[in-house]
């Protein structure tokens, strides 16, 4: 019986290597570059964790200022008589940083936060510097997308909801926002994709993402086709996977209300 070492396994692997035609073997060579020589796929994997921990918590922390931007407009908007100063006033400041965070770009914006306010000194405080970043530039948009669901909600709901007892919070809380949330589901998803895609904007404050990771891996190796290219399919891989749970979250959805 004949043992099959490493050494001539590997041996078996290069004459095969060498067979292929001369751009599969610079392709294969990249590759090893990228990812195996020296376990560079660490960069890639602990990127991603990166990517992971910002996405969700700009998304926690951009849809709980979105909400209460929401709640706030929606409430303006809908007093048909002259909503008290105090509604006013907030009304007013919503729509002042509606205007500064739609308005500018979100690398100003992590510019601004990471040289300017934060300024952070350690990993951990870049990060939060990201979350918060990335969280009051979401909120602005997922304002506006609660906002049109809220409103797209009958009058007659909030009425309904007066006649059984319930004050204006109650209402809300549990007759008129999980309507509105079915609504704009799909409009909070692709803000979720979006805000995902924008993570790799946070380079520009030294944190090491996925797209850090790329970066770095280009500037050990001298070559940018895989690296770039694989930086592309991990985006590409893990949106298609959000969009086919969205798909199916929505489902359920319709399922309930029949």
């Amino acid at each position: 019986m004949q043992v099959i070492t490493f050494s001539s396994w590997l041996g078996t692997a290069s004459t095969f290597i060498l067979s292929l035609p001369e751009w599969l073997q610079r392709l294969i060579f990249q590759f090893n570059q990228t990812f195996i020589f020296e376990n560079r796929w660490k960069f890639f994997a602990n990127g991603l964790v990166i990517t992971f921990i910002v996405t969700l918590g700009a998304l926690l922390l951009g849809v709980i200022i979105g909400m209460i931007i929401a709640i706030i407009r929606s409430s303006h908007d809908s007093i048909q008589r002259k909503p008290p100063v105090f509604l006013r006033i907030l009304n007013s400041i919503c729509k002042i940083y509606l205007t500064v965070i739609r308005g500018t770009p979100m690398m100003v914006q992590l510019l601004i936060m990471g040289f300017v306010v934060m300024i952070p000194k350690s990993e951990f405080e870049t990060v939060l510097c990201a979350i918060v970043t990335l969280g009051i530039n979401s909120g602005a948009y997922v304002a506006e997308i609660a906002r049109s669901g809220i409103m797209s909600i009958n009058i007659g709901q909030t009425e309904a909801g007066r006649s059984l007892g319930f004050n204006y919070v109650q209402t809300m809380r549990y007759i008129i926002i999980p309507q509105a949330f079915k609504n704009v589901l799909p409009a909070l998803g692709n803000e979720m994709i979006t805000l995902l895609k924008d993570t790799s904007l946070v380079t520009v404050i030294a944190l090491t993402d996925v797209t850090k990771a790329a970066q770095i891996v280009v500037s050990k190796t001298y070559t940018a086709i895989i690296p770039y290219i694989s930086l592309a399919a991990i985006y590409l891989i893990i949106v298609m996977i959000l969009t086919k749970l969205l798909s199916i979250f929505e489902r359920r959805l319709r399922k309930s209300e029949r």
